[in-house]
């Protein structure tokens, strides 16, 4: 298990590195009531710089964690401050907008939409207040199956525990002292009417996904039939969203075809 004080002294002092040649004000992350939101904010209120939490509900039933957790935060640092915006009517809107499209993928369309109004509203203060938006995903969903939205809750400044797995979030979370039911709360992206889990839509848990991001740099393994269908899912996820975690193509133009 990875040395949690160490761990956390680096991410903070990496944090406050960056900021300081950034030349920005302060930080600003959503929130959700998740582990890895949880976690990653209290890491950036530890830097001592102004930090903004922001809650961003759009058509959920109450979620008592998030403001749980910002009680915490701002009880335990004066730098950091919270703000709660109902995003709604702004999501309301635009399904008014488009309404009539027909397409087999418009549930997965409509949650990617719900991640992409939250981060313009991430980059709105973050523009008024020049912050930096802080991203808060680990490194199975940023580097292994790329469970996020694009230019969704993908589009940030910085990622300080992405490359930490699951596990180790959760290590950190229990050195952090959050609060118990956030660390056990099951893990959800909070974007589906049927509250579908984040394993629910993996179809593995991220511990077995951990396993298979790392026997995948192993060779000559023996598979039992179970780690087999592991690692085929890890795979077909990897594939699948690789163009996620790439960056973005480039036309490479030939200089003597350009002359």
């Amino acid at each position: 298990m990875i040395k949690a004080e160490k761990v956390i002294k680096y991410i903070v002092s990496w944090l406050k590195e960056y900021i300081k040649k950034s030349e920005s004000n302060g930080f600003i992350i959503g929130i959700s009531g998740g582990i890895d939101s949880s976690v990653t904010s209290f890491l950036v209120a530890l830097t001592r710089f102004p930090t903004l939490m922001l809650e961003m509900p759009i058509l959920e039933k109450k979620n008592f964690l998030p403001i749980k957790h910002a009680k915490f935060l701002t009880k335990k640092f004066s730098n950091v401050s919270y703000l709660k915006k109902d995003l709604s009517i702004l999501f309301k809107t635009f399904c008014h907008v488009t309404n009539g499209i027909d397409s087999a993928k418009l549930s997965l369309a409509l949650a990617n939409v719900k991640s992409r109004i939250r981060m313009l509203t991430l980059y709105y203060y973050a523009n008024v207040k020049n912050y930096l938006v802080v991203g808060t995903g680990n490194k199975v969903e940023d580097f292994g199956v790329g469970f996020f939205t694009k230019y969704g809750d993908g589009g940030v400044d910085l990622h300080p525990i992405a490359d930490l797995t699951k596990s180790e979030v959760r290590f950190i979370a229990k050195k952090l002292n959050i609060i118990n039911e956030i660390q056990k709360a099951e893990p959800t992206d909070g974007l589906w009417e049927d509250h579908r889990s984040d394993e629910d839509q993996l179809g593995a848990t991220y511990e077995e996904l951990e396993w298979a991001m790392e026997i995948m740099k192993k060779k000559d393994h023996t598979f039992s039939e179970i780690e087999h269908k592991i690692l085929k899912k890890y795979q077909i996820l990897h594939k699948k969203n690789l163009h996620k975690m790439i960056p973005i193509p480039v036309c490479k133009i030939p200089d003597e075809i350009k002359k």
